[in-house]
């Protein structure tokens, strides 16, 4: 295990901003979550202080041994800083719920960011794999080989009839938790999302916020999830969700045609006014940096900047995020003061990008175009 401070470890925003996957204009993540318990031990609600620091004790040798994880960071929770946890959390490495934890609670992230294994938090080992774009086979392949080899070594609470144990009776089953995190502008826009929400909750799938259950989808980001654990084998739910995400894919491509085609205007003005705004504000929110960042996002895929290349905004959403925003500056922060170096790192950051190109598409008068001068 690496030995250093967790901001010396984890990868800087700009070259996370870099890191590129299949479909990523859609798709920005594909998850792939296993709760496991160790059969004999109360879950990490109901355990004792003792009991807790006894599975860590337990857990935590067990993962950092694998080979996976060599070169990779592991910590007690209590080690780590309230700023510390936020920052994780705001890279969606850990739950807001593991972040509150503390004494007999652990963290095991590999080198590269992409198999993260939380202990103690509300089951004993929750692990993930999180990779860019749309990989959900491959990010189901990678942690299935992390808990095959957890299991040589630990005994799982395991049913007959039941299958994993664990602390929530929706997990009971194969425990596993699919998700894909999709960017979805054009049906915002062409306000398709709420019946799209709808059949994928027919479908037996939940569509939740940037943070999962409970948070609000900002920057036009939703997650796609199963809920069923229980009755369908691992990869069957895998391969459902993969299903669903491909159909969305689509959706989201047809309506930015269709508003490209149908109403231009409508998005050149958005894109318009997130450029003006985000280059030219003095003050601004989180909230609203992330809703404007995402239909700039929108801009550079349609090719509204030329030259610039769309890691300049993924690593935007990273940086003005409050945790990230916060480590950049010594002393704590007020929110007013947040809203007031975020904005002048907005407009530091696009000082170089020049102001959109529209092009009305082929047929229709070109009065909407504007050029850089």
């Amino acid at each position: 295990m690496t030995k250093v401070a967790l901001q010396e470890f984890l990868t800087p925003p700009a070259e996370m901003a870099r890191r590129r996957g299949p479909q990523d204009e859609i798709v920005l993540s594909s998850r792939v979550r296993l709760a496991r318990n160790l059969e004999g031990c109360p879950f990490p609600g109901t355990a004792k202080k003792e009991q807790r620091q006894k599975v860590l004790g337990t857990m935590l040798p067990a993962v950092e041994s694998l080979k996976l994880m060599q070169n990779g960071f592991s910590t007690a929770m209590d080690a780590l800083t309230a700023l510390d946890k936020t920052i994780l959390v705001e890279r969606h490495l850990i739950s807001r719920e593991h972040a509150a934890r503390n004494v007999g609670s652990g963290l095991v992230l590999n080198k590269d960011e992409s198999v993260c294994v939380m202990i103690n938090e509300e089951d004993h080992l929750r692990m993930q794999a999180l990779l860019p774009g749309f990989q959900i086979k491959q990010a189901w392949k990678l942690i299935d080989g992390v808990d095959t080899e957890l299991e040589k070594s630990l005994d799982y609470a395991f049913s007959p009839v039941f299958g994993f144990l664990t602390a929530c009776p929706t997990n009971l089953g194969t425990a596993i938790r699919v998700s894909a995190m999709l960017h979805l502008p054009g049906l915002v826009l062409s306000e398709q999302i709420e019946p799209i929400i709808q059949s994928v909750n027919k479908l037996g799938l939940a569509v939740r916020g940037l943070y999962g259950e409970g948070t609000e989808a900002l920057g036009n980001i939703f997650q796609v999830s199963n809920q069923m654990t229980l009755g369908e084998a691992e990869t069957s739910i895998a391969e459902r969700l993969e299903k669903v995400v491909k159909q969305i894919i689509e959706h989201e491509e047809n309506a930015r045609g269709t508003l490209l085609e149908r109403s231009p205007k409508t998005v050149y003005n958005h894109i318009g006014r997130a450029y003006g705004v985000l280059s030219n504000a003095h003050s601004i929110s989180s909230k609203e940096s992330m809703n404007l960042l995402s239909f700039l996002r929108l801009g550079l895929e349609l090719g509204h900047f030329p030259g610039v290349d769309r890691s300049v905004v993924d690593e935007l959403f990273v940086q003005t995020q409050p945790a990230h925003l916060q480590r950049m500056h010594t002393g704590r922060l007020s929110g007013e003061e947040r809203d007031l170096l975020r904005a002048d790192m907005l407009r530091q950051q696009l000082r170089n990008m020049s102001r959109p190109v529209m092009q009305a598409p082929p047929g229709q008068a070109d009065d909407s175009a504007e050029k850089t001068n």
